[in-house]
């Protein structure tokens, strides 16, 4: 009562920030009309003088004030531009356009949020695309870009071309990202002073040049300095849950998809005959008066098959949904979850919607694999290699074979058992026309907040792979990941990040705890007259689409215009067949026809028509109503069912009553929709209709049912961020480490000396290793021999052990004494180079060791990610444990690097044919006398020469005496007391 009472009296925080922007406004609109007076080359060349003046400026923080000091200046000379090309006609995506636009006051409001680091929320038709030219213009004075993310193609070219021509009128440059388009041109559009693009193609530019870029010349961005993200909701919430992955085919493909497709299709089969004549008992046992075997039976179809269509039917009848309740909260009480077990086993398999989950019974598995009760029993390779260790019969070649043998076995079997989880998920819970459409012989995702299609995108874990076997199109080779980062972590590089939607307000707490970004609502220019009806409920999913059907009859009779959104394409395109049934004239809209999005859309307010769209909904596209609709209401928007989501629906309701214009809106929800049965929500409606009497084709409406719908979203909503938040906590793991290698792989494409980052490396490492072969060991002894075996079989210095005295020295003199041996040696490699390509040469080692082995390690990071989940059983936190070893393995990966570098530091030449005055001088150093315990120095017999661009070469170097052959498992010669394959033979 107390906050209540303070907000009269002084206003909402946003109500407070609104007024203090208002003084700024009137100022700018002074200055824009003093502005009138002056000529286009004035205006031009004020823009000149604030870039020359404000570009020089190195220090973030004063840059910022001199660009908020310009501020008004600036946005009035944006608004008189725009005046200014008032009548003029643009071509727009080869349309011409007349421009008919001047900033309103409350677009200057939004600019100003945007400048500030913030998100700006507009209601549809506040001119969003206008509004962005302020900020954008502003920050392109910094000279350092600025960037306009949007959600596709299409729209980043109109607007690019559209709002593009103030820029253009004021002598700044604007460019254009789009998907076909080569290196050469990228990088010109980046260099431009204002950039529209997508965010999968900002993202996927920054993994190119990070990850696979050999040069500067190759790099197209130019760093993240300003971005305002179009429709921000879209693209940082819905979109940030598939992180952008640069991908390669795999070395080795396993799957056994095709295998066990028909297995699962009869398991499938089987078990849809069996809820099925289960729902039959059902009515016979009721017929007996025997409810409790018919609730134990409803209960066994809703784990077996919940969309059972009989189940479905049940579930319209209140008495039914009591039923079922009250036997699935018997048999969820803890005294009875032995009782709960056995129910399980009676079906083949368990299906949970709410954690998108099928797991196959013990029946299940008895048909997928009869006559093998451990087909899907992991063996427990520890005790396994345990017992051959200790098994004193076997010799150590028998028991490296055993165990090879049961690492193999194990692999099957898992590979096996994944399979055919997948296999039963995708049969079981991904629906064609839901989550993905098949076009072209191919599967694609359908995004299930926007409708629209995602090229690229593939589920990860094999179940692509599965989703295309079942739909009997190609499966793709599985994929090894070369780069990767999440929507979040690419937006989070940006020095400053804004953002504008009409719907950002419900995940304003998201968007401070990930973005560090506040949600500031923009009043609307013209008051909303827009008209929400309450949701029409209604018992099944057949009256209500009845009744949408005989509303937009009514609608469509009247001349009205009608947009209908709906959750799925197979819903949209059953809609269309009833209107087509009835002789309706209408457009769909869907994620099979998303190229003429912006064409239908912008036609759903002429009178009479009739659009079916999925979420998206044409978001971005202005719809204009038609002459006369204003008289018969405006636009009427028809959601078929409410989203897990209230910010879809209010993005759907938002489609209509733009800039003042009247409008209406009304939801039609049945207890067979998703969100109402899987989050509670039908069960208080069930009351509510056995307390009114409804009967058959009756409908509920009243303000108390949205609330209890809207209560059910905020659950869905809550329990999403926190799914997001925590994915992103693992993610921040792993972009820690993307961070520093993408740094050091940069240094090394940027720096004029790549020749001291290879130093660097020798200091490193070979000190260190001269003190770990060197440290007495237990029995007070130091490995001489080890260490004159590691430099010989690394590096072509070969040194004998009486020659290198290495008794004389101490750790640390021993250590500097072969760091300046390997310098000497690569100088004198050197001097017998190309030296215009040398750098070329040294950058490329530097970058081979990195890229080679950062891929290796994302596809070890994506094992542990899948792998650590399962430490919580064992009452540990997987996030902590994840850290942990994630840590350990990242150590791991740097030392492998400089490793690999060093390894390849004498094994790559500019030119094969320069390359023989070094190996003269090489083969000197191998003919030297022998060590004093006989042993031949240097155990190299040769080595590969990589020359980039032109292949590897092997080059045999002579040696006075043949070394005896070593197997892999036989003790190693350098005396280590280790297996060769675990010493010298993996270092070679």
């Amino acid at each position: 009562m107390i906050n209540f009472i303070i907000r009269k009296i002084v206003g909402s925080k946003n109500q407070r920030e609104i007024k203090r922007m208002m003084p700024v406004v009137r100022r700018i609109n002074e200055l824009e009309e003093q502005y009138r007076s002056l000529s286009d080359d004035d205006l031009r060349r004020m823009t000149a003088e604030w870039k020359t003046r404000i570009s020089v400026i190195e220090d973030y923080k004063e840059q910022q004030n001199a660009l908020n000091d310009v501020l008004p200046e600036a946005f009035a000379v944006v608004k008189n531009t725009a005046r200014r090309l008032c009548g003029r006609t643009i071509t727009v995506v080869d349309h011409p356009i007349e421009w008919q636009m001047v900033h309103f006051d409350s677009q200057l409001i939004g600019g100003m949020v945007l400048h500030s680091g913030r998100i700006a929320e507009m209601a549809t038709g506040e001119g969003k695309t206008l509004v962005a030219t302020l900020p954008l213009y502003l920050n392109a004075l910094a000279g350092r870009g600025a960037h306009l993310v949007t959600v596709n193609d299409y729209l980043a070219r109109r607007d690019a071309e559209w709002v593009g021509e103030i820029y253009r009128f004021l002598g700044l440059t604007v460019g254009i990202i789009q998907h076909d388009q080569t290196p050469d041109v990228r990088r010109a559009q980046y260099a431009c002073d204002i950039t529209y693009g997508t965010n999968s193609e900002f993202g996927f530019d920054y993994l190119r040049d990070n990850g696979m870029a050999t040069s500067r010349a190759q790099q197209v961005q130019r760093g993240h300095y300003f971005a305002i993200v179009d429709e921000v909701d879209s693209i940082l919430i819905d979109e940030a849950r598939t992180p952008l992955i640069i991908s390669g085919p795999a070395t080795v493909s396993t799957h056994q998809y095709d295998r066990f497709k028909p297995l699962v299709e009869q398991l499938v089969r089987k078990q849809s005959i069996l809820c099925t004549r289960l729902v039959t008992e059902v009515k016979e046992l009721l017929e007996k008066g025997d409810e409790e075997q018919a609730g134990r039976a409803l209960f066994k179809v809703k784990l077996g098959e919940p969309r059972n269509k009989g189940l479905l039917r049940m579930m319209e009848e209140p008495e039914m949904r009591r039923l079922l309740d009250r036997a699935e909260l018997s048999f969820y009480q803890d005294t009875r979850k032995d009782e709960l077990v056995a129910l399980k086993e009676e079906l083949f398999y368990t299906i949970e919607e709410r954690q998108h989950e099928a797991d196959l019974t013990e029946k299940g598995r008895s048909f997928m694999n009869p006559g093998d009760p451990d087909a899907f029993v992991l063996p427990d390779l520890i005790n396994e290699f345990t017992d051959i260790d200790l098994n004193a019969s076997l010799s150590d070649k028998d028991k490296v074979e055993a165990k090879a043998e049961r690492q193999k076995h194990f692999d099957g079997q898992a590979e096996r058992i994944h399979n055919i989880s997948q296999l039963l998920k995708a049969y079981c819970l991904y629906e064609k026309d839901v989550e993905y459409v098949v076009e072209e012989n191919k599967v694609m995702i359908v995004d299930q907040f926007t409708g629209r299609k995602m090229p690229g995108r593939r589920w990860s874990d094999g179940l692509h792979q599965a989703v295309e076997a079942k739909e009997g199109v190609q499966i793709d080779r599985e994929t090894q990941t070369l780069a990767t980062i999440t929507i979040q972590n690419y937006f989070r590089l940006y020095e400053k990040l804004s953002g504008m939607t009409g719907t950002a307000e419900t995940e304003a707490n998201e968007f401070h705890d990930i973005y560090g970004l506040d949600v500031v609502v923009i009043p609307t220019n013209r008051p909303v007259a827009r008209k929400d009806a309450n949701d029409r409920i209604y018992k099944t999913r057949r009256e209500k689409y009845n009744a949408v059907i005989a509303e937009i009859q009514k609608r469509h009779a009247a001349q009205q215009p009608v947009l209908v959104g709906t959750a799925s394409v197979e819903s949209s395109e059953l809609l269309s067949r009833m209107l087509k049934r009835d002789k309706i004239p209408h457009n769909v809209l869907n994620a099979k026809f998303h190229l003429q999005e912006a064409e239908i859309v912008s036609r759903a307010g002429q009178p009479g028509t009739v659009t079916i769209s999925t979420n998206m909904a044409g978001r971005g596209t202005d719809i204009k109503l038609g002459p006369g609709v204003q008289e018969l209401g405006g636009l009427h928007v028809i959601g078929t069912e409410r989203h897990e989501s209230r910010r879809i629906d209010r993005q759907l309701r938002g489609r209509c009553a733009r800039q003042g214009d009247p409008g209406s809106s009304q939801f039609f929800v049945s207890f067979e929709d998703d969100l109402m049965r899987n989050f509670g929500a039908a069960d208080r409606m069930t009351k509510i209709m056995e307390r009114f009497g409804m009967e058959e084709g009756e409908e509920l409406e009243h303000p108390w049912l949205n609330k209890s719908v809207e209560t059910a979203q905020k659950r869905v909503e809550q329990r999403n961020y926190m799914i997001r938040k925590r994915t992103l906590e693992f993610d921040d793991v792993m972009n820690q480490q993307r961070g520093v290698i993408y740094g050091y792989r940069n240094e090394a494409i940027e720096t004029d000396n790549p020749r001291a980052m290879i130093f660097e490396v020798i200091d490193e490492i070979v000190p260190r290793k001269v003190e770990e072969m060197l440290q007495p060991g237990e029995e007070g002894e130091s490995d001489y021999d080890g260490l004159i075996q590691w430099v010989n079989m690394t590096l072509p210095l070969g040194l004998k052990k009486e020659a290198a005295q290495f008794e004389t020295r101490s750790v640390e003199e021993n250590g500097q004494f072969l760091v300046g041996k390997i310098k000497s040696a690569y100088e004198l490699k050197a001097g017998h180079e190309q030296p215009e390509a040398l750098k070329m040469l040294e950058r490329y080692i530097l970058l081979n060791a990195i890229d080679r082995l950062w891929q290796e390690h994302l596809y070890a990071m994506d094992g542990l990610r899948e792998g650590v989940y399962l430490r919580a059983y064992g009452q540990k936190d997987p996030l902590v444990e994840y850290k942990g070893e994630a840590y350990k393995m990242f150590v791991e990966l740097m030392d492998r690097i400089r490793g690999e570098v060093l390894t390849n530091l004498f094994r790559s030449t500019t030119n094969l044919a320069s390359f023989e005055d070094f190996l003269n001088n090489l083969r000197q150093n191998l003919s030297g006398g022998e060590s004093p315990d006989g042993d031949q120095g240097p155990t190299v017999a040769s080595t590969t020469i990589h020359t980039p661009g032109q292949g590897e070469l092997k080059i045999e170097l002579p040696k006075r005496r043949e070394l005896p052959k070593v197997g892999r498992n036989d003790p190693c010669p350098c005396g280590s007391g280790k297996k060769y394959k675990a010493c010298c033979g993996r270092k070679a």
